[in-house]
């Protein structure tokens, strides 16, 4: 699948959408490690960027977005539109990042 085929939008110029295939998702839940969490605390006694933290959802919603890309294949779409992201807290130090969007068949207009 081209990546350039994904959009947050209901639509992509260009394309007529000749086919809906339904919701596909990708899902992946962390955690944080006891390193992480110290080396995160550090960083926040200083203050600023907290690059563990970002490193680590970064890390997560790839992942999600991989699994949706997969999703999306598997049920036969070329493109994903109204693609979006969520997470929440599990339980505490554990979050589900869900990745998750319309499968649709398009060509080009």
């Amino acid at each position: 699948m081209d990546y350039s085929l994904i959009t947050t939008s209901i639509s992509l110029d260009g394309y007529k959408v000749t086919k809906h295939l339904g919701v596909v998702r990708g899902i992946t839940v962390r955690s944080r490690s006891v390193v992480g969490n110290i080396g995160g605390g550090i960083q926040a006694l200083f203050g600023g960027r907290l690059s563990i933290y970002v490193e680590l959802c970064e890390r997560a919603r790839e992942e999600a977005f991989q699994l949706l890309v997969q999703h999306a294949r598997e049920r036969g779409a070329n493109a994903i539109i109204n693609m979006r992201y969520d997470a929440n807290e599990v339980m505490k130090g554990v979050t589900e990042v869900l990745a998750y969007g319309t499968a649709v068949v398009v060509e080009k207009i």
